[in-house]
């Protein structure tokens, strides 16, 4: 069994004052929830490179196939997932639909994260 499992503290560091006040200001679960799902997305190549070839320009399908050498299907498939979760919108034009990032925010934390990984 690790030690460490049920080590206390001998000399906390918050009293249970805080203790309570940062269990009432704790993020809800619903928030928690989908705050993850949002970061669920960056776990897969694909969809990392979609948002970032949408960084730079609003692409149909066609185009977006194109620049990641990937099929129609696969493609639409991902998109599909991002348009659930409101990282990407689409723009019907004719019969042409663009796809682009939903707001800034997703860009921004797309960019700080990228701008981490390059860092490190």
């Amino acid at each position: 069994m690790d030690k460490f499992l049920n080590e206390q503290c001998d000399d906390p560091c918050t009293g249970t004052g805080m203790i309570a006040e940062l269990k009432r200001d704790l993020i809800p679960e619903p928030t928690a929830s989908a705050l993850a799902d949002i970061f669920k997305v960056l776990g897969d190549p694909t969809r990392v490179k979609i948002i970032y070839t949408l960084l730079e320009k609003e692409l149909c399908v066609h185009d977006l196939t194109q620049v990641l050498d990937m099929g129609q299907s696969a493609v639409s498939h991902q998109l599909r997932y991002l348009r659930n979760l409101r990282i990407v919108k689409r723009r019907k034009a004719g019969k042409t639909v663009f796809y682009s990032l939903d707001d800034e925010h997703i860009e921004q934390i797309f960019v700080q994260m990228l701008q981490h990984v390059k860092h490190g």
